[in-house]
């Protein structure tokens, strides 16, 4: 808390930016930071430079401030939230190359270390965890409050990922006393859905196949399935989840086309594989249960390639 206060106080500007395709723990880490500056601290200047998110999420105080593109501004202070390696931010590392002081706060047990002050807690259930342990809880506002245990709720599952400990539930409840709004929140963003999500999530469940015996449950989405649908990237949450669910599944991994010969990989899984470990042989990282990477290819081979790896620890 002292060396995170320390920086804080030390800076006049402040950037704030989390792990490119932002998700629910992303966004609530980086806005419940901004508004406990912003709140305990009105003279300085913060940003917070985040990919494009689903509108579900704009609820939160400062979300509609929220850059998603690059300027020229330098800072005194960068801070790094729920990202396990720089090229995790990759699109905002400008930030991090030019700021006088680098500050990293995450949980990814696959994150080295990096950054002038960097903090890691591969125990905590959430970025947003480990961030609250950080701030001064009395100078904690509701704002605050509702965006770390939006983060909270969305790296948990709603509290029923393994992830899920007592420490979790303790300090949700901190931030309930502080004003977030459980029903809200949950329904708001992890929940509820609009008609195209649930059209993509059916047609991606209708191409899901099996492998290892119905052990591994995958599948995938190209640009033209997307256009099908009127989609975008931002329509996919929930399908890697739904995969997981299927009886019989030990681990399950979606992908996307997100670029030319390029695919979004989340994997999940339920009991004895690791799929940190197959993130990070990619480029990517993660948890134990939940993990991702981008892979350059044919997705035929990529399916094929990740298929084996999996298998490898089935055994």
């Amino acid at each position: 808390m002292n060396d995170l206060i320390r920086e804080i106080e030390n800076a006049d500007s402040i950037a704030i930016t989390g792990h490119i395709n932002p998700d629910g723990d992303c966004i609530g880490s980086t806005l419940g930071m901004y508004n406990y500056i912003t709140s305990n601290y009105p003279g300085k200047k913060v940003q917070v430079y985040l990919q494009e998110f689903p509108d579900v999420f704009m609820f939160l105080n400062g979300a509609s401030e929220v850059k998603h593109e690059t300027d020229d501004e330098i800072y005194d202070l960068f801070m790094s939230l729920d990202c396990g390696d720089p090229d995790r931010f990759t699109p905002f590392a400008q930030y991090f190359e030019t700021a006088k002081r680098t500050l990293c706060i995450d949980h990814h047990i696959s994150n080295k270390g990096f950054g002038d002050v960097c903090y890691v807690e591969p125990q905590a259930c959430s970025a947003a965890e480990a961030i609250f342990k950080l701030l001064d809880e009395d100078k904690i506002n509701q704002p605050c409050a509702e965006a770390l245990y939006m983060g909270i709720v969305h790296d948990t599952g709603v509290f029923k990922h393994s992830n899920t400990t007592r420490s979790a539930m303790t300090i949700a409840g901190i931030l309930i006393e502080k004003g977030a709004r459980p029903s809200f929140v949950i329904d708001e963003t992890f929940y509820k859905k609009t008609l195209t999500q649930n059209k993509l999530l059916g047609y991606a469940l209708l191409g899901m196949k099996q492998f290892a015996n119905g052990k591994i449950a995958h599948t995938l989405l190209t640009f033209e399935d997307f256009e099908k649908f009127g989609a975008s990237k931002m329509d996919t949450d929930g399908i890697v989840d739904q995969l997981r669910l299927t009886s019989g599944t030990e681990v399950a991994f979606f992908m996307y086309q997100s670029g030319e010969n390029e695919y979004k990989i989340s994997l999940r899984a339920n009991n004895i594989v690791n799929v940190s470990e197959i993130a990070c042989s990619h480029g990517g990282g993660g948890h134990v249960k939940a993990a991702g990477c981008n892979i350059k290819g044919d997705p035929d081979k990529i399916v094929a390639e990740i298929v084996a790896e999996i298998e490898k620890q089935l055994v």
